[in-house]
């Protein structure tokens, strides 16, 4: 096995460029240098001034009553205050001490860089097909799932541990509760409705694990059962889509307010509108008789032979899933703006309400909206990161390539031929060539295929709930 070929080169050349941009950004860069800018909350005097509340007079060297006590003024406004609030730009120095900003900037740049380490690994393996050697991209992909998978854990764990967040923590109940079912009833369909690949995946596994335990002199009835298998698919399912929750319906309520601040834009609207809608679409196409059946198996009349191949018609799923997550990126200023923008549609909707707040309380629903700004964006983003590299990882390790989108390609699947017990053959080598013939690239693609699928229709089914929630309960 060519250990330290190629990939390796790839990888420590990737370690050592990240060391060397240290103090460079693309995170940085997506909120910092956007024209994204920040509102500002009026201090005490602005608010006195405003509400015609007399200022205490200074006594002695240190002031008045409240600041001898070490405590913040704090006196009553009227909630009908016209309020208009001053604007400043998105700085690196702002940003750094915001809540989440270290996970921010990890998980955003690690991407970036996996990207570029699977990109050259792609180009080399074009040139060089891999024989004997592990695809080491593949675990950079791994640990952009994984630590977006934790990001999003952690933020969801911030509702069961705040005492004020207890609507949140129903709704997280609720959801992975409605998820389950869902993904139970999702992984009982067939195969010739729905291809996620699992059944597939499971029969290969199972014939060829129980192949590999009798070449070791074991005996065994095989594997776990496919029940077992299934459920435990469905409680991660449900999990993902406990996960993705709060952020579709952050993403919808920035769609919602994106649209209504570009509104006069017909190529603004046109955009938003297409990046919400994208992954219903993405969802649609592991639909069989809706997308596979029309492009690959049908011959229309006049026609000769499909429009597509199988291979091309699942390299184009792929393509399509990289080409939503880049709209979604490249839309991400203009979101995270509207989110920005809420600040003073606070101040807006308090006008409409009867009473007194106190300053401190109105200068922390202003503050407040900038100081979740990483967390929103993690919202945003980790979710896509996680579609965008389980993809990668289902088109590599399932087999696929992007050729097959320009000429055809032979649809059998490369044999996997179990390796016996060789004299002189490292053991290392007959552990991965063994581990190659359980894992064969049919339980790849059902792992993946259903992984890829299930985070897209989550993605989907979490921003339609949280539009139809902003359509008919939206309080302008």
């Amino acid at each position: 096995m060519a250990l330290l070929g190629a990939q390796l080169v790839i990888t420590l050349n990737m370690v050592s460029l990240i060391q060397k941009l240290g103090n460079y950004s693309f995170a940085r860069w997506l909120l910092c240098s956007q024209g994204l800018y920040r509102y500002l909350y009026p201090d005490n005097s602005e608010l006195k001034t405003l509400a015609g509340v007399p200022k205490d007079k200074p006594k002695g060297k240190k002031g008045g009553k409240n600041e001898l006590n070490g405590k913040p003024e704090t006196f009553h406004i009227p909630r009908s205050l016209d309020i208009k609030l001053e604007t400043t730009p998105v700085t690196p120095l702002d940003v750094v001490h915001l809540r989440f900003y270290t996970e921010y900037i990890w998980i955003v740049d690690f991407a970036l860089y996996t990207g570029i380490v699977y990109i050259m690994s792609e180009i080399y393996t074009s040139f060089f097909p891999l024989k004997d050697e592990f695809n080491l991209s593949m675990v950079w992909c791994l640990l952009v799932v994984l630590f977006s998978f934790k990001i999003l854990l952690s933020l969801t764990k911030q509702y069961f541990t705040s005492e004020e967040s207890i609507g949140e923590r129903s709704t997280c109940i609720v959801a992975f509760c409605v998820f389950l079912l869902i993904a139970m009833a999702v992984l009982i369909v067939d195969e010739s409705n729905l291809e996620v690949g699992v059944d597939p995946a499971y029969d290969s596994f199972y014939e060829n694990a129980s192949k590999f335990l009798e070449n070791q002199g074991l005996s065994s009835v095989g594997p776990a059962s496919k029940l077992i298998l299934k459920l435990s698919l469905a409680v991660w399912a449900a999990i993902i889509g406990t996960l993705f929750t709060f952020p579709g319906l952050r993403v919808a309520r920035m769609h919602w307010d994106s649209l209504s601040q570009y509104e006069g834009s017909r190529g603004a609207s046109l955009l938003l509108s297409a990046s919400l809608c994208l992954p219903a679409a993405l969802a649609l196409l592991w639909l069989r008789p809706v997308a596979r059946r029309y492009l690959a198996d049908r011959v229309f009349s006049g026609m000769t032979e499909p429009l597509m191949t199988d291979q091309a018609f699942d390299s184009l799923r792929l393509v399509l899933v990289i080409a939503t997550i880049l709209l979604r990126i490249a839309l991400m200023p203009r979101q995270l703006q509207a989110y920005l923008d809420m600040a003073q549609k606070r101040l807006d909707v308090q006008k409409k309400e009867a009473g007194r707040i106190t300053n401190i309380d109105l200068q922390k629903k202003i503050a407040s909206v900038f100081y979740y700004l990483c967390v929103v964006a993690l919202q945003y983003i980790c979710p896509i990161i996680m579609c965008l590299y389980l993809a990668l990882m289902y088109k590599t390790l399932g087999g696929y390539s992007w050729a097959a989108l320009f000429y055809k390609q032979e649809a059998a699947l490369p044999e996997q031929k179990p390796v016996e017990n060789i004299e002189g053959m490292e053991q290392f080598q007959m552990a991965w060539e063994n581990l190659k013939m359980v894992f064969t690239e049919q339980v790849y693609r059902g792992l993946f295929g259903f992984a890829t699928w299930w985070c897209c229709f989550a993605w989907f089914l979490t921003t339609a709930l949280g539009s139809m929630y902003q359509s008919y309960f939206r309080i302008s």
